[in-house]
């Protein structure tokens, strides 16, 4: 029998939504190496933009740090999901550290594609946001001044490069498809003959969590996306739901949630980030249900199948 003392609210839960194949590899990396080594394990930078994936894996055994000076000699020690400089492996072995690169490996794809087209003389129009990791290791992969950092069309606009017949662009893997596909277009209107990448640099994941938020806007009065606030991938899910006209807000956990964005609300739209376990969006359901009369259904536009192999030596622990 219905509850007419609670009001009623639809729930349109998002497919793909979550882990992506990437965050769960860097995740049972971690898992794997305090099994094979013992606690505890070192992990430079958070594996995964999510703090409670990082809660639960210190509450296992991980330890970790922001730069390899605060890895003791002789500790095992994993490199996070979003890639590192070249010189961090470089550091790690000099110090003789037993190391694990958790680097997704459509990361470590646009990371070859820089060191070839670097190789083969072009200077990269790098698109990405300053000070986030990914771009830090990406820049680390070519010597200095081999790449540019674009952030913004205005700043396609104003570039002026030294040798405009010698160009080439690549792209962080969790931007806006919509704001990156502006920003290629202004850069090929202005450099015809830059190289584009093989293939998309945004990866699936991202590409296919955007247009998941898409599919349901259209039928949500607001939507919910559960991730960090330092996650790439999640904040731009928020961008796509105000872009579509609706209320949206980016939650880290159900107790954040701001009752009041659903003042009106009929239909609800949740989706979670590619570092929230699905595990939060369980928890944010049975939170709205204590208040309101909650239907869910689920609104898949894709299904994803990626799977990554695990580095050598941990694939046999596996």
């Amino acid at each position: 029998m219905t509850d007419t003392t609670r009001p009623a609210l639809e729930l349109l839960i998002a497919a793909p939504r979550g882990f992506c194949a990437g965050v769960d590899r860097a995740i049972r990396i971690v898992e794997l190496a305090i099994e094979k080594h013992g606690k505890p394990v070192y992990v430079r930078h958070e594996i995964v933009h999510n703090k409670f994936v990082v809660d639960s894996l210190k509450a296992k055994g991980a330890i970790f740090v922001e730069e390899l000076d605060q890895v003791p000699d002789g500790a095992p020690v994993v490199f996070s999901a979003h890639g590192v400089p070249k010189s961090v492996p470089a550091e790690a072995q000099n110090r003789g550290l037993d190391y694990l690169d958790a680097t997704c490996p459509l990361v470590s794809k646009v990371h070859r594609q820089a060191e070839r087209l670097v190789a083969a003389g072009r200077h990269i129009l790098f698109i990405g946001h300053a000070g986030h990791p990914e771009v830090i290791g990406t820049f680390g992969q070519v010597p200095a001044g081999a790449m540019t950092l674009i952030e913004t069309v205005e700043d396609a606009e104003a570039l002026a490069p030294a040798d405009p017949a010698n160009l080439a662009f690549l792209t962080q893997t969790t931007l806006s498809v919509d704001d990156t596909a502006a920003v290629v277009n202004t850069l090929l209107r202005r450099f015809p003959e830059m190289e584009a990448p093989r293939g998309e640099d945004i990866c699936y994941a991202t590409s296919n969590r955007q247009a998941a938020v898409k599919a349901i806007a259209a039928s949500c009065d607001a939507v919910l996306v559960i991730g960090a606030p330092n996650s790439s991938n999640s904040l731009r899910l928020v961008e796509v739901a105000l872009r579509e006209g609706i209320r949206a807000q980016l939650i880290q956990r159900a107790g954040d949630l701001d009752w009041s964005l659903l003042d009106g609300v009929g239909t609800l739209g949740i989706t979670a980030g590619a570092s929230a376990p699905e595990l939060l969006v369980r928890e944010l359901v049975t939170l709205l249900a204590t208040r309101y009369e909650v239907t869910e259904r689920e609104v898949e536009t894709t299904r994803e199948t990626v799977a990554f192999k695990l580095p050598r030596g941990l694939d046999a622990a596996a």
